[in-house]
């Protein structure tokens, strides 16, 4: 695109707390935190140009999954590639993940971060 001239890039998540979001998902990827003030923290992987994000959003609502009409839904999920499912849904819920009732596909876990966010654990090929 016209006018970039930086690699950086990323994807942010809302959180009425970005600080415990961040610290969670700092703690599943085992990225550190590179950013951390009043309303704003960014995680990112030492070495790449992309981060994830964490912005304070006190109208935070959270989404249902799976979607239902009429009710907040996902605005985004993180699809997180691993080598053994079991053991890492394991850690994901001794971090404070909740596994989600509906599971589409058997070789992937939905997972719902503590306030809601919906992510996918999924085996490598």
């Amino acid at each position: 695109m016209k006018g970039r001239t930086s690699s950086w890039w990323g994807t942010v998540l809302d959180a009425p707390d970005p600080h415990a979001l961040a610290e969670f998902y700092s703690r599943l990827l085992e990225w550190p935190i590179a950013t951390d003030e009043p309303t704003w923290v960014v995680l990112n992987r030492p070495g790449e140009s992309f981060y994830l994000g964490f912005h304070e959003s006190s109208a935070y609502v959270r989404p249902v999954w799976p979607p239902v009409d009429g009710h907040q839904q996902m605005m985004v999920h993180l699809d997180i590639e691993v080598d053994d499912i079991d053991a890492a849904v394991a850690d994901a819920l001794n971090m404070g993940a909740t596994l989600a009732e509906f599971q589409p596909q058997d070789t992937v876990r939905v997972l719902l971060d503590p306030i809601g966010h919906p992510f996918c654990l999924y085996l490598g090929s």
